[in-house]
């Protein structure tokens, strides 16, 4: 078996032409459209409960404890997404939100803050109150039932939504709505004594006085005329909260990310206090190497360029791999354990257990999640992503792989770039030779040398051009422009002769392989039945089951990328186990697409999903966001 004339066919069915964005800005556009649909019943932020892991009919809605805390995390999100570009449906975003915000200061009376609030009449409202009940539920009648015992979470993401808001948002109805908020919050604060409602240690600013001088800080510069005054009392020396939570190690991680957004606004509004910066490095320093793009982004935003910015896009590339929803997940023996409860090293993205917030949940947790049926809003992702287009560490246009992410992209491979209006309309190319011009675009690529040449053009659409890198491109950066009519985006990328990626059957780069494969009779090889490997329908593509045996051996072919510039030095491990390969080249009558022909070992048999990895000229396909998977039975 040397080369299969299914390429085509198994690219087309899988939708393989339109892989999904990552890290791209149809991607955030899309998270906040759902966030915005389907997260903000009343303004404030909660997450819907769907009747089962595949349904998408909404039960009920939770996680209402932190919606202004999330709200407030949001308000940022779309702050900065309007300091990138001013959308005006960002602009509309970061108004309601700050509506929002002042609902819940109103709705108790007294100036306190609300968890959330809703509508007594509301038909999710019983599970609410169920569900919140240990917090107190408060009746501002006839229109508003709300959540009371307000932590400290909830005054720190507010007043950082506020700040964000008030500082990157050029509007001037926004700067006054803002002063009168903060202002309400900080004098309710100052005025109960710090607020200890129930002398719950969780609700009291005492023993944080760096949180407290965050509020005042905040106060004064979103309401220059605000009559408080005077730093807060301190009880307990500055940092002593700083220093509790880095001794305290990984335990309620979430205090790291109530600390980081504390000194987002302390910094800054402070840049010649070292007493600020300190405390603030002591928490850094603590936290860097946890592979978290949001306190990345942090610390951008404090303290200028540095080499996490080199994580950040990467680690929203894996974030998109993530569940939506709250799936349970163990990865006890999928990584080296230092602990019953944690892992050695910060657990790979895509295998962190599912939450609300992933960057304020312990990157060392082996364990958590749900029933799969609580969908996360995905602030997560925007807030990131929108700061790293403000500071310029994540690029409006990118160029990369095709079939996973790789950012690199040798010579005569199938390549992507993401962005926005890159094309006209939207078009496949339906034969070859594979035209220049599609969807009224086409891409010019000029590589290290000073040479340009233009791409082959497989699919455009208005935020993802596909192409063929045009063979010849010399190794070292090249320029990838687009030529549509109206604009010309520009993204890099380098080019070396070899950097292998795999296609999966959904076009993500994780997942069953986009593979095909037969079945012969050890006593007759002229008998070759063709078996499928995967099957996608409306919920996705799933595995086949492949039977092997040493009667009836099976040879698979695997598609993919980057691969056909190799000397020949070309290895495929399933389940840790040498595979016999016994072709890795171009593949026939599709520019660019790849394959690679294998034996499978008869060892294999029922071994159930395999994880495939393909290791061309010592280069290996991720493990994390190119690992494809065939079924063993």
């Amino acid at each position: 078996m040397r080369q299969s004339t299914l390429a085509f066919a198994v690219l087309a069915s899988a939708g393989i032409l339109a892989v999904p964005a990552q890290s791209a800005e149809a991607d955030a556009l899309a998270i906040e459209a759902n966030i915005v649909a389907n997260h903000l019943p009343f303004g404030d932020l909660y997450d819907p409960v769907y009747a089962s892991p595949t349904s998408n009919t909404v039960t009920g809605y939770s996680r209402c404890a932190d919606a202004a805390l999330w709200t407030g995390a949001w308000l940022a999100a779309e702050s900065y997404h309007y300091a990138v570009n001013q959308s005006p449906t960002a602009l509309a975003n970061v108004k309601n939100a700050i509506s929002a915000i002042q609902g819940l200061v109103d709705v108790t009376g007294d100036n306190q803050l609300a968890r959330c609030m809703f509508s007594p009449g509301w038909q999710f409202a019983a599970g609410v109150e169920s569900e919140e009940s240990a917090n107190g539920i408060n009746q501002a009648p006839p229109t508003w039932v709300w959540v009371g015992n307000t932590s400290r979470d909830e005054v720190v993401g507010v007043f950082f939504g506020l700040a964000a808001a008030y500082d990157f948002v050029n509007d001037p109805g926004v700067h006054a709505s803002i002063g009168p908020i903060a202002h309400l919050i900080a004098h309710y604060i100052s005025g109960n004594l710090y607020w200890s409602p129930d002398d719950d240690i969780t609700t009291t600013f005492l023993d944080r006085p760096e949180e407290l001088q965050m509020i005042l800080d905040t106060t004064r510069d979103v309401n220059p005329g605000d009559t408080i005054s005077g730093p807060f009392f301190n009880p307990v020396p500055f940092d002593s909260g700083v220093l509790l939570d880095v001794n305290g190690g990984n335990g309620s991680y979430f205090k790291f990310n109530l600390d980081y957004m504390t000194f987002f606004n302390l910094v800054r509004y402070n840049p010649n206090s070292s007493q600020y910066l300190g405390a603030y490095v002591d928490v850094r320093n603590y936290t860097a190497n946890h592979q978290n793009p949001f306190f990345d982004m942090i610390d951008h935003a404090l303290r200028g360029a540095n080499n996490f910015d080199t994580e950040v896009r990467p680690l929203l590339d894996q974030w998109l791999l993530r569940p939506k929803r709250d799936l349970y997940i163990d990865d006890t023996k999928l990584v080296t354990t230092c602990s019953s409860t944690e892992a050695c090293s910060p657990i790979p993205v895509p295998m962190r257990p599912t939450t609300d917030f992933i960057w304020q949940r312990d990157p060392f947790q082996l364990t958590g999640g749900g029933y799969d049926t609580i969908e996360s809003a995905g602030v997560d992702y925007v807030l990131p992503y929108w700061m790293g287009r403000y500071y310029a560490v994540i690029p409006a246009v990118t160029a990369q792989s095709a079939a996973a992410v790789e950012y690199t992209v040798p010579p005569d491979s199938i390549a992507a770039m993401y962005g926005v209006n890159l094309s006209a309309t939207t078009a496949s190319a339906q034969s070859q030779p594979l035209p220049t011009i599609l969807g009224g675009a086409s891409v010019m690529v000029t590589d290290a040398a000073g040479t340009a040449r233009p791409a082959p053009l497989l699919y455009a659409s208005p935020t993802q051009i596909n192409f063929v890198v045009p063979d010849g491109t010399a190794p070292g950066t090249a320029t990838f422009t687009v030529t549509n009519g109206s604009t010309t985006p520009t993204a890099t990328a380098p080019v070396q002769p070899v950097a292998p990626s795999l296609f999966s059957a959904d076009g993500s780069g994780t997942g069953v392989a986009a593979a095909t494969a037969i079945q012969t009779q050890a006593n007759n090889p002229q008998v070759q039945i063709p078996i499928p490997v995967f099957k996608c329908g409306s919920s996705g593509c799933s595995e086949v089951g492949i039977s092997v045996s040493a009667a009836a051996p099976v040879y698979v072919s695997f598609y993919g990328t980057g691969i056909r510039n190799s000397t020949g030095n070309v290895s495929v491990s399933i389940k840790g186990m040498s595979q016999q390969v016994l072709y890795a080249g171009p593949a026939p009558g599709y520019t660019g697409l790849d394959q690679v022909n294998v034996a499978l070992n008869p060892a294999l048999s029922q071994s159930g999903s395999i994880n495939v990895t393909l290791t061309v000229d010592g280069q290996s396909t991720s493990s994390v966001t190119n690992t494809v998977t065939i079924f063993v039975q």
